[in-house]
């Protein structure tokens, strides 16, 4: 316990240092003011309102959903033409980034979802947000934005389809995890248990909603509700705990990777120790190399939830192809550094390998048949 509370503090005073601490007054301009700056705006901007309820939704997921539920629709032999394609569209729900969208999906796959459906909603959850969607449409063109809804969804699909045949082997010989005792579940029924997770779903989507925050705090007192009449405090205790196993194993690895990526590529319209020049000269065109190296920029770059649209704007005003630049929105939301650091300690470095691989190959090739024919 002791030791526990010794990490718990030693993450929420990084926390607050990297919240509060004036970077720019104390360290000089360059990659590392960078880095810095870019951790700073991801605490910001996404740990309270997008990273943290994310967190609680996992332990949520873990505790009160029925695993046998989780198995049916996403687990190994479940149906595959039901599995996936509900893990496809579930980014149209959740407007994440590829961060946040880490501990649902390790709540998820430790519950028994199979490899693929838990990597095609991981793929999803931040690639097909609606919002992302139309801002593309808008901001970058309707073919553009078209483009990148249909990639996407195939994507999650096919990405899915592929972790699940190459790691087969691996798969059968997972153990589903137990369900839950009868007096677990049964005394609170199903419906009572999904309703939390869906509260908490709400919490997360309207919290990052402009002018939505009355209804983020309504739906927190209806969950404080629901938890003080329906459960009993262990079960309670239960998911806390939980959720700090997922913060725990996360938040420590999603730091790292912003502040190595921000080291490296900087923010939208500042400099790593990459030059933002070498990029913009190596993605013009459509030819295979613009559109490969747009591939794998985007995979490591940090895109916030919508920031891919604006940067976007500028790369194309700066000579960006259109292939190249469907080839980065495809990789860019749903991959980045800090994502990859996370994907591994969840299911391996070989799977993770072959995720990011498949992610890069097919938005490369999506972008190289997209410039052909605009």
């Amino acid at each position: 316990m002791k030791k526990e509370l010794i990490k718990f503090a030693g993450m929420a005073l990084t926390f607050l240092l990297v919240f509060y601490m004036p970077f720019s007054d104390v360290v000089s301009g360059g990659p590392v003011l960078e880095a810095l700056l870019l951790l700073q705006e991801y605490a910001r901007e996404h740990v309270l309102l997008c990273l943290l309820p994310a967190f609680f939704i996992a332990g949520a997921i873990s505790v009160f959903i029925d695993k046998q539920v989780v198995l049916k629709y996403f687990g190994a032999k479940a149906k595959k033409i039901i599995s996936y394609p509900v893990a496809a569209v579930s980014g149209t729900v959740l407007a994440v980034c590829s961060c946040t969208v880490l501990p649902i999906f390790s709540g998820i796959y430790k519950m028994g979802a199979g490899l693929g459906p838990a990597s095609a909603f991981l793929y999803s959850g931040p690639a097909i947000n609606a919002m992302a969607i139309i801002l593309t449409a808008q901001v970058l063109g309707l073919k553009l934005g078209v483009a990148r809804i249909a990639g996407a969804v195939i994507f999650s699909v096919v990405i899915g389809l592929f972790m699940h045949f190459l790691f087969i082997g691996d798969e059968r010989k997972r153990v589903p995890p137990e369900s839950y005792e009868e007096d677990d579940l049964g005394q609170r029924g199903i419906l009572k248990n999904i309703l939390v997770v869906v509260l908490l779903l709400g919490i997360l989507i309207t919290a990052n909603i402009n002018g939505a925050g009355m209804v983020a705090v309504f739906l927190s007192l209806m969950l404080v509700a629901a938890l003080i009449r329906w459960f009993k405090k262990k079960y309670i205790i239960e998911w806390l705990n939980s959720t700090w196993h997922f913060a725990k194993q996360i938040f420590p690895l999603l730091f790292a990777g912003v502040a190595v990526a921000g080291l490296l590529l900087g923010r939208a319209g500042h400099e790593g120790l990459i030059p933002s020049v070498w990029i913009e000269s190596l993605v013009g065109g459509s030819s295979p190399g613009s559109n490969i190296f747009a591939s794998v920029v985007g995979a490591f770059m940090y895109f916030a939830t919508l920031t891919e649209v604006p940067i976007l704007e500028g790369l194309i005003g700066s000579g960006m192809g259109s292939g190249p630049a469907l080839a980065l929105l495809l990789a860019g939301p749903a991959l980045s550094l800090p994502n990859m650091l996370v994907i591994s300690s969840v299911i391996g470095i070989k799977k993770t390998l072959a995720y990011i691989f498949l992610v890069i190959v097919m938005s490369s090739v999506s972008g190289m048949i997209f410039g052909f024919f605009v």
